[in-house]
């Protein structure tokens, strides 16, 4: 979530940004666009503050220590990644370091259009079709050299997050249906393992991480989660955007196992 300075945060440590100090950090950094006019963006996302610079450019200054290896990952894989795949991705054009009093290395991209899948989409069944071709293409690039998996990340097994999600039904209580909660949870451990390759998997298949242009999917867009993983992570999508038609579709085009769509439904999106 991005906020201004003095603005309520989320979690205690969480660095606080404004447009002010994206004009001094390019100033001393980028002098060259310095001049841009520089527009905050409203986001849900809590690990990235997002600027507007002009028309053409954005700037992303994490906001917290765990957010900070995400430019240097993307700048590395993306443009390895951009040719193989059928929507488009980010492309990063300058990286930038602490100055005036903010802590950690930032960066600036190019920006796309569009806007974010949450209730743009024109077909749902064109867009699980557009989606699962753009991850059966993401899984067949090689994935030698990609980042290490760290525990509890996207794409591990359940049974890593095992204690994490008990413990989260216990803490929620009665705000939900704890029973039918870890029953659900219950069924998908008892899903065989993953035992074939690893794949490349986004892992952070959200609404708000797609773009839409004309009703019809773009990008796709923040890979803080990418890395080498059980391919069931990407399935997310089937529950957090289709339903009906267009899930049996996604579900379909990708040819996903009765284990995988277990292992998919309890939630690999589980943060690391």
């Amino acid at each position: 979530m991005m906020t201004a300075m003095g603005a309520t945060r989320m979690h205690a440590d969480k660095v606080q940004t404004d447009a002010a100090l994206v004009r001094r950090l390019l100033a001393g950094q980028f002098p060259q666009w310095a001049d841009l006019p520089v527009e905050p963006v409203a986001s849900y996302g809590t690990d990235h503050a997002i600027y507007r610079l002009g028309d053409s450019l954005a700037a992303r200054l994490p906001r917290n220590w765990y957010a900070t290896r995400q430019a240097a990952e993307e700048a590395q894989w993306l443009p390895k990644l951009a040719p193989h795949v059928p929507l488009a991705v980010p492309r990063q054009v300058a990286m930038g370091h602490p100055a005036e009093g903010y802590p950690f290395d930032w960066s600036a991209y190019e920006r796309l259009p569009g806007e974010n899948a949450n209730g743009t989409i024109g077909d749902l069944v064109q867009a699980a079709t557009d989606l699962a071709a753009f991850i059966t293409a993401l899984r067949r690039v090689d994935t030698t050299g990609a980042p290490p998996r760290r525990r509890h990340a996207r794409g591990g097994p359940l049974t890593e997050n095992d204690e994490r999600v008990r413990g989260s039904i216990a803490v929620l209580g009665d705000r939900i249906n704890g029973h039918a909660v870890l029953h659900s949870w219950k069924e998908s451990l008892s899903a065989p393992a993953w035992e074939g390759p690893e794949f490349w998997v986004h892992g952070d298949l959200l609404p708000g991480n797609l773009l839409v242009v004309g009703g019809r999917l773009s990008a796709v867009v923040d890979f803080g989660c990418l890395n080498a993983g059980d391919p069931a992570c990407d399935l997310q999508p089937a529950w957090n955007m289709f339903a009906g038609d267009s899930r049996i579709r996604f579900r379909a085009e990708l040819g996903a196992d009765d284990a995988s769509w277990l292992v998919a439904a309890a939630g690999c999106s589980t943060r690391p």
